[in-house]
């Protein structure tokens, strides 16, 4: 990497105006175009002009947003970032995506949702071979667009498809559990699980790949039929995949639209024909998309909203166990993850142990671009990212907190080294906002009761984590936070996997459970054939059977 440390001109992010040239001092981390290892990313921007509607890969010819990347290259005193651009769809195209998702769904009536389990399944493998042919460019793509680090990007490509296989598994179980009849009251039953009708599927743009393929894929796979829009940071990798999707599934099963929000997805959310929203975000844009809806009662909703998950550290905790969990856990891909730890409680006890040795430990984590080795902290993708987290960080010390390091010595433009702010108190908006970066907020408590009420008032409820050995305080903390969240971690970080597991939330946190099986039963719901224990009706029943006169009525077992 060439070592760079005087000032050069740049052209601004997308937060700034486009036409303004700002001064940023590189401090050696952003190298010289051709220094970078894959140079053409900036010197010829990948313009996405495909998408994906009634199985036909189509061409935009219209508008476009250009994509920029948190990575900057510096090419004769001036630094870009433009890696490429996407389709701004029109309302009319997305409605028209809508109308194919439709028609493919046909009121159940369609082929895919008709087709057998084991037949979705095989054109779920097949999708899954064509994507594993482009897990390079899908991870270069998450490196350039998200600034995740090569480690964790192969890690969500590969944890993606081994997600894809584990639910094709849970499939197959399920399906061999609803293979049976029951009989009771002199009826004879089946019960299996049906399609739910169109889903909108929306994804984030921190897992981009993964979090939209775990509500993605059980959709399809349970028969739905799809309108994919990617996050607005994250869209690009998706344009690897687009033949697999077009190659592997029946015309309109999966759709994919891009562009602004007001204008491709307010037309699809009003026209009442979205049967299921699948929505990873914030709960403020939850909200607007359900109230677009004009039957939201008739609207499956499956939300992955924000956190501030706590961790609480017991006088008694292994502090070297502690500090270690919780420096991953706050600030793995840069503290970029719902599953965040994003406030500490610390006993007063051990509270100066413990900031101490955790600031020691932060202030070792290596800065630098995602393809660099054993990179830790990697630049921000999101917009205005940086300006946030500083008026978060300046809120608190102004109001009494203490600012353990000086995180903007080792700051720079969309670089913004984690941040560790001591002494917050609840008149504080790093007590209550949910900080979703690279800043630590640390609260001193002396009373169980201090961190349990913070819980119990906070708007959101999705995890927490416990760090001691006492048995009888990390019970009545564990019967506590049960009720206030829905998964209690002791001695180890919050976080999502295994995926076997139900992952979801309270209150403002999440709506519906995913997990490997959850998912499959969010996406579909409950549905039986029913007829009286008669001669005749048993005839009719061996009948269809026998014959394999129906997908849904059947005894076949999937092996």
């Amino acid at each position: 990497m060439l070592m760079l440390s005087y000032f050069v001109k740049i052209k601004s992010m997308p937060i700034l105006d486009r036409e303004t040239t700002y001064i940023m001092r590189t401090k050696n981390i952003f190298p010289s175009i051709e220094h970078l290892p894959e140079p053409n990313f900036i010197k010829k921007p990948l313009r996405q002009v495909e998408f994906l509607i009634n199985g036909i890969i189509e061409k935009w010819n219209g508008p476009f947003e250009k994509v920029y990347s948190p990575v900057y290259g510096v090419d004769e005193e001036k630094a870009v970032n433009e890696i490429g651009s996407y389709p701004l769809l029109s309302g009319c195209v997305a409605l028209k995506a809508l109308d194919a998702a439709r028609k493919a769904y046909d009121s159940g009536r369609g082929e895919w949702p008709a087709m057998s389990v084991e037949s979705r399944i095989e054109h779920i493998r097949r999708f899954v071979i064509k994507m594993k042919s482009k897990r390079e460019e899908v991870v270069q793509l998450l490196m350039w667009e998200i600034g995740k680090s090569r480690k964790d990007s192969e890690k969500e490509f590969d944890r993606t498809v081994d997600y894809i296989n584990d639910t094709i598994e849970a499939l197959k179980q399920l399906d061999r559990i609803s293979s049976r009849f029951t009989i009771s009251q002199g009826i004879i039953a089946q019960v299996r699980r049906a399609p739910l009708g169109v889903v909108l599927c929306m994804g984030p743009y921190n897992y981009p790949l993964n979090e939209t393929f775990t509500t993605l894929l059980p959709a399809l796979i349970m028969g739905n039929t799809v309108i994919f829009k990617p996050p607005k940071m994250g869209v690009l990798l998706h344009k690897p995949l687009l033949d697999a999707f077009a190659e592997s599934f029946p015309a309109g099963v999966i759709n994919t639209v891009y562009g602004d929000g007001q204008e491709v997805i307010a037309p699809l959310m009003e026209s009442g024909f979205v049967d299921v929203l699948a929505f990873i975000g914030s709960s403020k844009v939850a909200d607007i998309l359900k109230k677009q809806h004009p039957k939201p009662h008739r609207m499956k909703s499956i939300l992955g909203l924000e956190a501030k998950n706590p961790a609480i550290i017991l006088p008694d905790a292994d502090m070297d166990q502690a500090i270690n969990e919780c420096v991953t856990g706050a600030l793995s891909y840069n503290g970029q993850r719902c599953t965040a730890l994003k406030i500490l409680f610390v006993h007063d006890s051990v509270y100066d142990d413990f900031v101490g040795r955790f600031k020691d430990e932060v202030e070792k984590l290596k800065v630098g671009l995602p393809w660099d080795k054993d990179v830790q902290i990697t630049p921000l993708p999101e917009p205005g990212k940086t300006e946030y987290l500083d008026s978060l960080v300046n809120d608190a010390t102004e109001k009494g907190a203490k600012l353990l390091n000086n995180y903007k010595e080792k700051s720079d433009f969309s670089f913004f080294f984690p941040a560790i702010v001591s002494g917050v108190k609840s008149n504080m908006r790093l007590y209550h906002e949910e900080q979703f970066g690279p800043v630590i907020p640390i609260v001193k408590y002396s009373n169980l009761d201090e961190p349990l009420e913070y819980v119990v008032n906070s708007n959101y409820g999705q995890q927490a984590s416990i760090f001691g050995e006492n048995t009888s305080e990390i019970a009545r903390l564990v019967d506590t936070l049960v009720n206030q969240v829905c998964r209690v971690n002791i001695n180890s970080q919050c976080q999502r996997g295994p995926d076997e597991l139900p992952f979801t939330g309270r209150k403002d946190s999440a709506e519906g459970t995913l997990s490997v099986s959850d998912a499959l039963r969010v996406f579909s719901i409950r549905t039986l054939v029913a007829l009286k224990e008669t001669a005749g009706n048993k005839e009719i029943l061996t009948d269809i059977l026998k014959e394999n006169r129906s997908t849904f009525l059947s005894t076949d077992f999937i092996f």
